[in-house]
């Protein structure tokens, strides 16, 4: 596939970091044929990071793909939509495609300027992304208390609410809402439902 060809040949000018913006838009259903091939960048010492639109998890193949990338030393974050494909080799070089699945041309962009800005939007869309989870979803790992928690908070109670409901203490709900927080990477209440769902662990 050209795109992939040529999206491997800017790996090669990326002399400190490798961005990538994927989702799961494309031509044909995803499939092995259309699944991931490591590029030559994860045999170097580049910092590889990528941001997925977190449906791509929903996908057997695309699971596979993302926890493929991770194993070959990949950063990987989540958000609910990626609108936009984008490879991006340092502050350098920058390949954008012509069609929202991204499989019908691009347009290489060697302005330093425009790819400084590039950088800049991929960053903060890294900031506001989850880190990828490859943990097997069967079971929450949780504390039970944690586990009785996550529903009670998915709905939007408070924690005096919640303490009330569980018959524990309001420190101890706090206590555990911090331990969550730690566990999932994320900073607020909303990012721990949301974080939690996506593992399965709300229903």
């Amino acid at each position: 596939m050209e795109i992939t060809r040529l999206s491997h040949a800017l790996v090669n000018i990326a002399q400190d970091d490798w961005m990538s913006l994927e989702n799961p838009r494309l031509e044909t259903p995803l499939d092995e044929a259309t699944g991931y091939s490591p590029p030559p960048a994860f045999e170097r010492s580049l910092r590889c990071r990528a941001t997925y639109e977190a449906s791509l998890l929903d996908n057997t193949i695309g699971r596979r793909t993302v926890e493929e990338a991770i194993r070959h030393g990949e950063e990987a974050r989540l958000l609910p939509r990626i609108s936009m494909k984008l490879k991006l080799a340092d502050e350098s070089v920058a390949m954008l495609p012509l069609t929202p699945t991204g499989m019908e041309g691009a347009m290489v962009i060697r302005s330093a300027v425009v790819a400084g800005a590039l950088r800049e939007y991929f960053e903060l869309l890294w900031e506001r992304a989850m880190p990828v989870d490859t943990r097997p979803e069967s079971s929450t790992g949780l504390p039970p208390v944690e586990e009785r928690i996550l529903p009670l908070l998915a709905q939007g109670l408070t924690d005096e609410a919640i303490a009330n409901r569980l018959k524990v203490s309001l420190p101890t709900v706090q206590r555990r809402l911090a331990n969550l927080k730690k566990r999932l990477a994320v900073d607020t209440r909303i990012a721990i439902v949301v974080a939690a769902m996506r593992r399965g662990w709300i229903q």
